[in-house]
């Protein structure tokens, strides 16, 4: 099952609008005069599985997307044990890079500690924090972070870097980024 990610069997959606409004808090400092940068929906087998929404300041550029503040909100469309996503996150990230039995692990501890159940409408958003690592939100709350450069340059490689199993999403949340 695909929980942040897919294969070739799922289909992705093309929006330039978010479905709802941002669970993400205005009061973010990170994201300070963040504007949308794309969105897109993810299917699995002909199931809605979430709705991806990119946030962005100005100045952001996709080839170095690892150098900017930025915000990737999922708002599920149905229900998934944090241990799914995690453990679908790291089959994800080994996709656009290579890392140790070991580094999975200690990295998939860190996610299912970080990420809890969610249920159709919950919305995580993971707010990238260069040099630092990711912080994520439950429906705006704080919920957890993990504090690893690499992890989070893999993890939101999982959408936004070239090698992505979701071509076309990444082109989606990528829609309004200046080349």
């Amino acid at each position: 099952y695909a929980v942040f990610s897919a294969n070739s069997l799922a289909s992705t959606e093309i929006s330039t609008t978010p479905a709802n409004s941002s669970a993400l808090s205005a009061s973010q400092p990170l994201l300070s005069g963040a504007r949308l940068a794309g969105s897109a929906k993810l299917r699995f087998w002909g199931l809605d599985v979430y709705q991806a929404t990119l946030w962005v300041r100005p100045g952001f550029k996709a080839p170095d997307f690892t150098r900017h503040a930025f915000a990737l909100e999922l708002d599920y469309l149905r229900d998934f044990t944090g241990a799914a996503i995690a453990g679908r996150s790291i089959e994800e990230m080994r996709r656009i890079g290579r890392f140790s039995d070991a580094k999975a692990e200690e990295w998939q501890t860190a996610l299912r500690n970080a990420l809890p159940d969610v249920r159709k409408g919950d919305r995580i958003a993971g707010l990238h924090v260069p040099g630092v690592g990711v912080r994520f939100l439950l429906n705006g709350k704080p919920i957890g972070e993990v504090r690893d450069v690499d992890f989070s340059s893999l993890f939101f490689g999982i959408w936004l870097s070239p090698g992505t199993s979701e071509p076309a999403m990444r082109q989606s949340l990528l829609a309004q980024v200046s080349p």
